[in-house]
């Protein structure tokens, strides 16, 4: 089936400055039948479809693709996460700032235990970088998924906020997450943090991420009891020109999906490794800075959880990386999700998500060895 969205990058739609308006002023409803391909609807959840089909009939969100990153970076609430919420200075939290390597800052926010639970620390850590296909994303976007894993497995979360495309060239997010890396073990006794019970992960880019540093890690002696990374993107589909340029049979099955379509891979592609500057960053930076399949050594990595989702395009490069991670002795676990699509942890109402939250607080537990007080 073609892409009716087109698939050459001279495509690329001119973006306003603000949502395009709505001639007839009617307001279309979303039909799930209708909308979405019926290969694809007979593999989702009803649960999650029914969900969906409310979010998209009361607070569909903007068309992005069409929009201004002006437009884009001063609303940022209306591109989130339905599990989108601002927790700053809420209890157990606290601001901090990490320096990059190149100087820049970049925003934490430090999730506590709860001292009558957990007793007074210092308390494991777990770094958490957020999804938003290295565009998108803020502290707001997975703070309840940050909460969850502080609350139910009795470790401190320190979530990070890494610069973003276009603003910032794409690689430097690598960077950040190495220097939050070294600063919560550096500044571990006046943070109330244990150096050496460390773990960290993230959804989609943040699971690229945390793929990443494992080996950045690795490399620089620092030991760490578990890497978990979400649906995360470990072939170079960013570079892509067509959809068809993947070999992964689920890159081409979901495509057209409701959620993560060929269209939004291309446009946050556009945004953080545009075709222009492509050469450029290849000079910059490591091959396995574009997809971890290309890192030179896969010996003394620490044990990976790996979660992916039936209904998600990136679901068979996840899988299949876990698959070399085997290959190379690394202790792996992947469990795919069943009816869901790439973001299905951020619907509250969504049994998976309470079943991927269940999930992260056992896998946490059984690395850091955390206990009730």
């Amino acid at each position: 089936m073609p892409d009716s969205s087109g698939e050459n990058e001279s495509s690329l739609p001119v973006r306003s400055a603000d949502p395009p308006a709505n001639p007839t002023g009617e307001k279309k409803t979303f039909v799930p039948e209708r909308d979405i391909e019926p290969h694809i609807l007979a593999k989702l959840d009803p649960e999650w479809v029914a969900l969906f089909t409310e979010q998209m009939n009361t607070s569909p969100p903007p068309p992005r693709e069409l929009l201004s990153m002006e437009y884009i970076r001063a609303h940022p609430e209306k591109f989130a996460p339905p599990c989108w919420l601002d927790t700053k200075g809420y209890p157990r939290t606290a601001e901090k700032e990490v320096v990059s390597e190149d100087g820049a800052t970049v925003p934490t926010r430090v999730y506590y235990p709860e001292e009558k639970v957990w007793g007074p620390g210092p308390y494991p850590v777990h770094l958490n970088f957020h999804g938003g296909g290295f565009v998108l994303g803020g502290l707001q976007n997975e703070s309840t998924l940050c909460m969850s894993m502080c609350d139910g497995a009795g470790v401190a979360v320190v979530d990070v906020n890494y610069r973003h495309c276009p603003e910032t060239v794409f690689g430097k997010c690598f960077q950040d997450a190495f220097a939050a890396l070294n600063w919560a073990r550096n500044n571990a006794e006046s943070l109330n943090f244990e150096p050496s019970s460390i773990s960290f992960g993230g959804i989609s880019a943040g699971g690229t991420i945390s793929l990443t540093l494992q080996h950045m890690a690795r490399d620089a002696g620092i030991p760490i009891k578990l890497v978990m990374p979400s649906v995360p993107g470990c072939d170079p589909g960013l570079s892509y020109k067509f959809y068809t340029d993947s070999s992964r049979p689920s890159f081409h099955e979901f495509y057209r999906g409701p959620v993560l379509p060929w269209a939004s891979i291309k446009w946050f592609g556009s945004l953080s490794q545009p075709p222009e500057k492509q050469q450029e960053l290849k000079a910059m930076w490591p091959d396995w800075y574009f997809t971890p399949f290309k890192a030179k050594n896969f010996k003394g990595l620490c044990p990976v959880f790996i979660r992916t989702a039936k209904c998600d395009p990136l679901r068979d490069e996840g899988e299949a990386y876990g698959r070399k991670l085997v290959e190379e002795g690394v202790q792996v676990t992947v469990k795919r999700y069943l009816g869901s699509v790439h973001t299905f942890m951020s619907v509250k109402e969504f049994h998976r998500k309470q079943e991927y939250d269940a999930d992260a607080i056992a896998a946490l537990k059984a690395a850091h060895g955390t206990k009730l007080k």
